[in-house]
């Protein structure tokens, strides 16, 4: 008999490895425990699928078989890259026109108050455990970002009903790689609604579906008045 494949596990060489993760940048109390924060789930009934479905959507690759309906981007067109690939760090976006297509979506996002830089709505295609750790990775959020400012984060709106789906998380050793113990998983259900500081944390959606799952992800700057609402959004 054939020996099963080895489950996939990032090494030193991974590429997430050489993102920094210790830095002079104010960070927000409520994610230091654990690096992520679960708040109530929204109530998003008012949202018609329409909000999602229509809009302009890149093919994108990132976290599995993914495309992404740009909502803010470096210039305010339909743009996924990076940031700095612009000379700019994760903060101070614009307005797609995907935006102008979801009212009701985008007056919760723009009550969020912070700074923000990517926003984008994930199409994320149906993959297993096994599948989604070998795109688990952490974020390069920071990129340019001066020291002393507000470190960026990422806040996730999920969109569709995906109750047996969960974001995986691991918190990352002093060599910037996963650590298997640390592991936690925060489930997807419709309006599910939670932060993570996705440069510190390893993370993927494992997605146990048979339908596309849809969710905002939402680059923000960490701030005093963030980490408050956050807090009482808990």
């Amino acid at each position: 008999m054939s020996a099963a494949p080895a489950i996939f596990w990032p090494h030193s060489e991974h590429w997430s490895v050489k993102i920094p993760a210790k830095t002079d940048h104010y960070r927000m109390p409520v994610l230091e425990e654990k690096g992520y924060a679960i708040m109530q789930t929204l109530d998003t009934s008012h949202i018609p699928p329409a909000e999602w479905e229509t809009l302009v959507y890149m093919d994108w690759k990132s976290g599995g078989d993914t495309n992404f309906a740009p909502l803010a981007s470096c210039d305010g067109t339909n743009e996924c890259k990076g940031f700095w690939e612009n000379g700019k760090t994760d903060k101070d976006a614009l307005w797609t026109p995907n935006a102008e297509l979801c009212p009701n979506l985008m007056a919760y996002i723009k009550s969020i108050p912070a700074n923000f830089g990517r926003v984008r709505i994930i199409k994320l295609e149906p993959q297993n455990h096994d599948q989604a750790i070998r795109s688990v990775h952490r974020d390069d959020n920071n990129r340019l970002n001066p020291e002393g400012e507000g470190w960026v984060v990422r806040m996730w709106i999920e969109l569709t009903d995906n109750p047996d789906s969960y974001m995986l998380l691991y918190d990352s050793d002093e060599n910037n790689l996963p650590i298997k113990e640390s592991e936690a998983r925060v489930p997807m259900p419709k309006g599910a609604h939670f932060v993570v500081d996705s440069q510190r944390l390893w993370h993927v959606g494992v997605h146990n579906g048979d339908k596309p799952r849809y969710a905002v992800i939402i680059s923000t700057e960490s701030s005093p008045e963030l980490d408050a609402w956050i807090k009482a959004k808990m």
